[in-house]
């Protein structure tokens, strides 16, 4: 994961497009990695931190900022596509209504798609909306990596036993579960590498 060729973030990154409705083409021909999470688990942040730039995603207080899957082109390679976070959302009714559909249509029957990078809060574990979300992404067959978020907000007497604990319910490897914090930038260069290898190998 920590080879010398392979650089701390991506050189160039750019919001290429979104898409709102089932059945809408994508805006580039790349193969995609997607990023999901619960709402306010901190994927916009995280986005930044990853490539390096300060308001490549829209960040807000409110959950359910994003309401569409907006892409990213990254270094002319692949695309970040930044799903509507699901669960408590603050957003219109009508609009919540479209987020499965979409969201479903895009997971299921888009042929470039690698695999799922998959944000869950480190300081709760998975909520029942998470293991939807994972139930899903198993019955569909998509490779995972669960990236435990907000990892600076536990005490340094909590940490590791709240990590093994997480780790143990989601039922994962060392090798499927990352912890980060897009505040101190702990496992942010592991994420991108770890992106970075899901693309090589699909090369």
């Amino acid at each position: 994961m920590n080879g010398p060729k392979r650089p701390p973030h991506p050189k160039d990154v750019e919001f290429i497009g979104a898409i709102a409705n089932p059945g809408q083409p994508l805006p580039a021909d790349l193969p995609q990695v997607a990023i999901a999470g619960k709402s306010n688990v901190g994927k916009s942040t995280l986005i930044n931190r990853v490539t390096n730039r300060k308001k490549l995603a829209r960040v807000s207080k409110r959950p359910g900022k994003t309401q569409e899957i907006n892409f990213y082109r990254v270094d002319n390679r692949f695309l970040l596509s930044d799903l509507p976070g699901y669960g408590f959302a603050k957003a219109p009714p009508d609009v919540r209504q479209r987020w499965g559909p979409l969201v479903e249509s895009y997971l299921g029957s888009s042929q470039g798609l690698l695999g799922i990078v998959l944000l869950i809060d480190a300081r709760h574990g998975p909520t029942p909306d998470d293991w939807q979300m994972i139930e899903y992404l198993e019955r569909l067959g998509l490779p995972t990596l669960f990236v435990l978020t907000k990892t600076d907000k536990l005490t340094k007497s909590k940490r590791k036993k709240q990590l093994d604990k997480v780790q143990e319910k989601l039922g994962a490897s060392d090798e499927q579960v990352l912890a980060t914090s897009a505040l101190s930038g702990e496992g942010v260069r592991d994420l991108w590498w770890s992106i970075l290898e899901l693309v090589e190998s699909a090369a």
